[in-house]
């Protein structure tokens, strides 16, 4: 049996300005609107659903696997939008990436308070 993870739903004050958040610094694509959805497809077919959500909203943690170029790429864009990033998903070396498995890594927040995670090794994949 294959099972694949087709859409997850994310709870947003802004559900187009935080699909464009994301799109624009992973360098994809906003999708039209579909019902209360506004979609980011990710290359490989999953697609972000963000929906308005009204009160607060319960951060939750999206990890991005992207390969080397994409992360200077996407890395550059989170720079140059003056995000703060950290190392760690604990907020404890701030200002830094990782380089868990042989890899780098880099965590960042959404303007709704879900954490992002961008990295170009699985985790367990390398070395340490």
């Amino acid at each position: 049996m294959a099972v694949e993870l087709n859409h997850t739903i994310v709870a947003a004050h802004d559900k187009m300005a935080s699909a464009r958040f994301l799109a624009d610094l992973l360098g994809l694509e906003v999708a039209p609107e579909y019902g209360p959805f506004v979609p980011v497809r990710m290359p490989n077919g999953v697609t972000l659903d963000y929906m308005d959500t009204a009160g607060s909203i319960s951060p939750q943690h999206y990890a991005f696997l992207v390969s080397e170029d994409d992360f200077d790429a996407i890395f550059a864009r989170i720079r140059e939008a003056g995000l703060t990033y950290w190392a760690d998903p604990h907020r404890h070396h701030p200002g830094e990436i990782n380089h868990n498995d042989g890899g780098r890594g880099a965590y960042f927040d959404d303007p709704n308070g879900h954490n992002l995670e961008i990295l170009t090794r699985p985790y367990g994949s390398g070395e340490d």
